[in-house]
């Protein structure tokens, strides 16, 4: 029993949860197309580390056959673990030794990975969705660039937080946290720093204060990504955007000018290269009408804030959950229905624990509360 593999399906977005649903689908032998807007070079530009779950996104992995290839690749030295006060004490502290149930890797080379299995004439770059429009039949038409057209059976809408296909699913926008980000980075670090690599260790640096954090990770290219956060009104970020990258290290000093020296390196060692984020959420109870030949995966499905590291894991083991329906079922709109729900109540928990988590460190005493989730 299985839904008939001569649907064609349509995956809107080539990010880590759209290429690992390809590659299922391809093993499984269904047909596919990935659409994606970026060039083929965009994994390169797909940056941060990601910690890949034991229950969830290598579940996805493993049924995709590269977890092996996997943790050759990921850094289990990368759940090094380091929550500080604003004042410099430590917390809690952890090395990780041996292989532990969350090693990390760069966004950009899990997308490589996954992308390297998947049969090229699968994945379309430089396809920008525009539209769709669904026919009585149940078909649906895809607008692409120029107008472009393309008849699928199934569209699954894979496209991040802003998705563009939500809307014919559902009228529930993403809404802001409260929480923005100035992302910083600093560059070879065990060479040009090695102190501040020293401090870091090999994975991350929780540093917390109410309603600051300074939150650190080293990458596997050598550089830290700091994400200098703060709870703030949604206009303010524009302002800090509206600065020069010398004038933005100076403000961000400014900002945590009572922090610890320990801690003020991050930013003292910042280079050019920086990016501005607002964190977004969909409601944690989110759910919409059964559609017969429309569904979401993935941040457009169910986006959080990333404090429990749990986005990208979602969004691998949803393309889990939809393959899985896919066999379990012998045709297509019971298998929607029964990868949403499945999907809906993976994802509930997801999101509550990555709010609770958003909470917990943008409150006072931030860091002994955090001290007491990892115990």
């Amino acid at each position: 029993m299985a839904v008939n593999k001569n649907h064609k399906i349509a995956i809107i977005g080539g990010g880590p949860g759209g290429l690992m649903l390809g590659l299922l689908l391809q093993n499984a032998g269904y047909q596919f197309t990935i659409f994606e807007k970026g060039e083929p070079t965009i994994n390169s530009e797909r940056g941060g580390s990601l910690d890949i779950h034991e229950e969830s996104g290598q579940v996805a992995l493993k049924e995709a056959g590269i977890l092996e290839e996997f943790k050759k690749l990921a850094r289990y030295d990368g759940e090094d673990t380091k929550i500080v006060g604003k004042d410099g004490t430590v917390y809690y502290e952890e090395t990780a030794e041996g292989e532990g149930g969350r090693p990390e890797i760069d966004r950009g080379e899990l997308c490589d990975l996954i992308r390297t299995h998947i049969d090229s004439s699968h994945i379309q770059y430089g396809y920008k969705f525009k539209s769709l429009e669904q026919f009585k039949n149940g078909q649906v038409e895809i607008t692409f660039n120029e107008n472009e057209k393309q008849i699928f059976d199934f569209v699954m809408g894979v496209d991040g937080a802003f998705s563009k296909v939500r809307p014919y699913l559902t009228s529930t926008d993403i809404e802001y946290t409260g929480i923005s980000m100035i992302e910083i980075n600093i560059d070879d670090v065990k060479n040009k720093y090695p102190d501040l690599a020293a401090y870091n260790k090999n994975g991350k640096m929780m540093a917390l204060d109410q309603n600051q954090a300074l939150l650190a990770q080293l990458n596997g290219d050598g550089r830290i990504k700091v994400y200098a956060s703060y709870r703030m009104d949604y206009d303010k970020l524009d302002d800090y955007k509206k600065l020069s990258p010398s004038e933005l290290k100076q403000q961000l000093l400014r900002d945590f000018h009572d922090w610890d020296a320990s801690l003020l390196q991050y930013i003292e060692s910042m280079n050019d290269d920086i990016l501005f984020r607002r964190i977004y959420k969909l409601p944690i109870s989110l759910t919409w009408e059964s559609n017969g030949s429309i569904s979401l995966m993935g941040d457009a499905a169910h986006v959080m804030s990333p404090f429990a590291g749990e986005g990208v894991n979602a969004a691998l083991y949803d393309a889990y959950l939809f393959v899985e329906a896919l066999k379990q079922k012998d045709t297509l709109y019971p298998a929607i229905q029964y990868y949403e729900q499945e999907m809906y109540k993976h994802s509930r928990e997801s999101a509550q624990g990555s709010q609770d988590n958003l909470e917990r460190m943008f409150s006072q005493n931030a860091a002994e509360k955090l001290v007491e989730l990892f115990k």
